[in-house]
């Protein structure tokens, strides 16, 4: 079931700083508190392959995030002694090292449960007599985008092997902002700075006419 016009989950988790601060964080209180934007993302494990180019992207773009008044959070549900070896990690070997932004460590699965973003699912195993978990019971690429009222106004879902593309999420806090602060609406496509839309149809026939 679709979270967006929802409020995100109101749930501390364990997260680590790139300094390898122990922290505690939920995320709803960080949009709503600090009068921010956050995109969350998660991702499957910590030490594998395409995770890592994940992270060096939302990295390599973090300052146009909070030229957007937009926080990043990563998450997996790795420990956070696992993701500071990984921060401390050289990129050439696989690491995570120069990534500043702060990683969740949900090793409980409460709030990627919450979410239901995990890999897994309980069966009846006859022999056992009792439910078994199959799965990697890991999380699926989910990412999220909350605004300032802790609503969430995007998710999304990628399978395993499926690399995000940053760039999108930019432009979607863009078109958000722009609803926010000037009332128009965005149509496909749209890049800050383009013509948007008035919601009504006499406005919406003209921007078609001219487009």
């Amino acid at each position: 079931m679709s979270l967006v016009g929802k409020k995100f989950p109101s749930i501390t988790v364990d997260a680590i700083s790139f300094m390898g601060e122990n922290l505690k964080i939920n995320v709803l209180e960080e949009a709503t508190k600090n009068n921010k934007k956050v995109i969350l993302f998660w991702y499957p494990k910590d030490f594998t392959f395409v995770c890592p180019t994940e992270l060096h992207a939302f990295q390599a773009a973090l300052e146009e995030f909070e030229k957007r008044n937009t926080m990043v959070i990563g998450a997996s549900c790795d420990t956070n002694e696992v993701h500071f070896a990984w921060l401390n990690t050289p990129k050439n070997q696989g690491g995570i090292e120069g990534v500043k932004y702060p990683l969740l460590a949900d090793t409980t699965r409460n709030l990627s449960a919450a979410l239901d973003i995990l890999d897994a699912e309980w069966v009846y195993d006859a022999e056992l007599n009792d439910e078994i978990l199959e799965g990697s019971n890991v999380t699926f690429r989910a990412t999220y985008l909350i605004d300032e009222t802790g609503k969430i106004f995007h998710e999304s879902v990628n399978d395993m092997p499926l690399g995000r593309n940053v760039n999108e999420y930019l432009r979607l806090i863009d078109a958000y902002t722009h609803v926010q602060t000037v009332g128009e609406v965005c149509p496909a496509n749209w890049q800050k700075g383009q013509e948007a839309m008035h919601a009504d149809r006499n406005s919406t026939a003209a921007y078609l006419s001219h487009n």
